[in-house]
């Protein structure tokens, strides 16, 4: 007779939910109380830390916290101004609200409060490991055993700790700040202390791109000549590097690792000293517009960066001195890697040179660089230095919205909107439209890539 086996045992359930319904009073008391199972469980140290942290929270709530997430709804009503003092009898400067100070303790408010709750749900958990060891027997870990074992079997949390708080102050908290200042008219006239700024919603995305707006005149060209540029530098740069890489280890071709020096050499060079050289050059009074008057080929300048055509194709051919080298470098290496049995093989079939770049070459490069050329399109897409240091975003247009010029990206206009017009909240704006179609672009383009779809399959 066939015995029933039984069933396999579940896994025991780890849910906020689930630690609350088998825990013991001490578990339970430690949602509210911080380190409360740690120190019922012999963790007094572990537990008095996460208790002081919780009384250090309460306290800086009470002193000020509550305040700062209260004004943060309205980003301040006081207006300074003028005002009579009837004790003194003059007319006095009345400090008002600082939105700009009243945004950034509210952000630093919420970002402490997640933070919190992290540690709530850590603290949570270790107490219920406490628990969990004690009832089987064992002795939970010291406060001393815990920080060796932070220098030995979980040295990687020290580690990561120190980026994990740089990051969070860098670069989260200030996100969050331009995140939330596009929702604001934080523009020209409303600039703190004088003037307070408030939220304004969406209205900020409906200007930029609704089509009734002067704003938006000058948005949706400056897009598409982003794209434009985007593209075009990226895949120049791309097959340029190609080529030149295919030309430099192509047999026959002597003194290859003199060519990939003379090549490398601009890449040891800062690209903004380049640039602004080539600037000098380009000019009406440069050397270049110079010599070709002095040779009678021209009778007066070329307008290399005056005019738009000529501006926007002398910051493509430019970028093309700058992009290539780097491009070149990195094909040789995958060149190298190419077996030769196939390019054998494929003469022995009377495959032609192109047919062999098309079949093998090719192929073999795109899948491997891929997610290069997806980050490289990214970053040409916001691109500063070529466009500022080049052209300055010129030649400027009347029909364009405060400043911005015919070869302008998104991320310069938005400089510009920040230095020149102080349009804050508009320049938020446009960085979180970048962010959107950047962000968009590449987990569209690499989700279908072969290099993720077929990256253990590519032979």
């Amino acid at each position: 007779m066939a015995t029933k086996k039984n069933p396999p045992a579940r896994s025991e359930k780890n849910g906020l939910i689930s630690v609350f319904r088998r825990g013991d009073i001490f578990t339970r008391l430690s949602f509210i109380i911080f380190g409360a199972a740690n120190m019922a469980h012999k963790q007094i140290i572990k537990g008095t830390v996460y208790l002081v942290i919780e009384a250090a929270y309460i306290v800086y709530m009470a002193v000020g916290g509550v305040h700062n997430l209260i004004m943060l709804t309205t980003l301040g009503t006081r207006q300074q101004g003028m005002a009579f003092n009837e004790a003194t009898g003059i007319v006095e400067m009345v400090q008002g609200d600082n939105s700009m100070l009243i945004l950034l303790w509210g952000v630093v408010t919420c970002v402490l409060t997640f933070a919190m709750i992290a540690l709530w749900i850590v603290q949570i958990y270790s107490g219920d490991l406490a628990r969990r060891t004690e009832a089987e027997g064992k002795k939970p870990l010291t406060f001393v055993q815990d920080v060796r074992e932070l220098f030995d079997s979980h040295i990687y949390r020290l580690l990561l700790a120190i980026p994990v708080a740089g990051l969070l102050v860098f670069t989260v908290m200030p996100l969050i700040y331009m995140i939330l200042m596009a929702f604001t008219n934080y523009d020209q006239t409303h600039q703190p202390p004088g003037n307070l700024f408030t939220w304004v919603g969406l209205e900020n995305f409906r200007a930029l791109i609704s089509s009734g707006a002067d704003l938006s005149a000058t948005f949706w060209p400056v897009l598409g000549w982003t794209i434009v540029w985007g593209f075009v530098a990226t895949f120049s740069c791309y097959f340029g590097g190609m080529i030149l890489a295919m030309i430099i280890n192509s047999k026959g071709i002597r003194g290859k690792k003199i060519w990939r020096t003379i090549f490398v050499i601009t890449m040891a060079i800062p690209s903004f000293i380049s640039l602004l050289v080539v600037r000098t050059m380009l000019g009406d009074k440069g050397i270049i517009n110079v010599l070709l008057q002095q040779l009678g080929f021209t009778s007066g300048a070329l307008p290399f960066l005056t005019d738009v055509t000529w501006a926007r194709c002398t910051v493509i051919i430019v970028n093309l001195w700058v992009g290539i080298p780097v491009t070149m470098l990195m094909v040789t290496g995958i060149l190298m890697n190419i077996p030769d049995d196939l390019y054998e093989s494929a003469r022995i079939d009377g495959a032609s040179p192109v047919m062999q770049f098309v079949k093998i070459t090719f192929p073999y490069m795109w899948f491997i660089t891929t997610p290069y050329l997806i980050s490289n399109l990214i970053g040409n897409f916001n691109n500063f230095g070529v466009i500022y240091f080049l052209t300055g975003g010129a030649p400027s247009s009347l029909q364009y919205y405060k400043g911005a010029g015919k070869t302008d990206l998104l991320v310069t206009w938005l400089y510009k909107l920040t230095r020149d017009s102080k349009d804050f909240n508009l320049a938020a704006t446009i960085g979180i439209v970048i962010f959107v179609i950047s962000a968009a672009f590449s987990l569209y383009s690499y989700s279908r890539s072969k290099s993720m779809q077929e990256e253990e399959s590519f032979q």
